[in-house]
């Protein structure tokens, strides 16, 4: 997703076991690898190659972690998290308000944690036909994952029209929102932006 969810505090964490966390260090090596030389040569220049090498770590493995180099830009680790978060919102609250808790904590958290990565992210999505467009056909697997939340809170069906509707003009709303921040010199503050697409969606546009 454009926006990512944070993770929860350490002690909130599940202890996560020896492979896993040499799976995850190696995710993180090779996102940081991309990143840095995306910065020092553009993203055109950067090879699949370099990035391994960069990561200490063989062309092979790269491409297990991640298919394509779009998907290291746009690949992160808390989609499982915000659908944690999703659930545990209060039970009476409207889906749309518990959607837009989590995703201003997710963006405000991360503008504190990770600015440099996620304005250069914003920027590729807004230059690089290859990263809109993969982020595209990635938003169908970050769609399922809200809808089973957003399912579980209603007492709906993940495949219902109405959840999938939803689901999807939220994502696409995000979609807009971080390439609109991106084209506009990353100056606003994303919460508002993320309040006015939801209200968008909430009450239409207005005449």
């Amino acid at each position: 997703m454009a926006a990512s969810a944070s993770p929860p505090p350490d002690d909130e964490q599940p202890r996560l076991g020896l492979r896993e966390r040499k799976k995850l260090k190696t995710r993180v090596a090779i996102r940081e690898a991309t990143y840095r030389l995306i910065a020092e040569q553009g993203y055109e220049a950067t090879t699949v190659e370099q990035i391994a090498a960069a990561a200490e770590v063989s062309p092979s493995t790269v491409f297990r972690y991640f298919p394509t180099k779009e998907d290291i830009v746009l690949t992160d680790e808390f989609d499982p998290v915000m659908e944690a978060e999703i659930r545990a919102r209060p039970a009476d609250e409207p889906p749309l308000e518990s959607v837009r808790a989590v995703l201003r904590h997710a963006v405000e958290t991360i503008l504190v944690d990770d600015p440099e990565e996620f304005a250069q992210r914003s920027k590729l999505m807004l230059e690089i036909p290859a990263v809109r467009a993969r982020m595209t056909e990635t938003m169908a697997e970050t769609s399922l994952m809200l809808s089973r939340a957003v399912a579980s809170r209603t007492g709906r069906q993940e495949s219902d029209l109405e959840v999938l509707v939803f689901t999807a003009s939220v994502l696409a709303a995000l979609r807009e929102v971080t390439i609109y921040w991106a084209g506009h010199g990353q100056k606003d503050d994303l919460a508002v932006l993320i309040d006015r697409a939801l209200d968008s969606l909430k009450g239409g546009l207005a005449l």
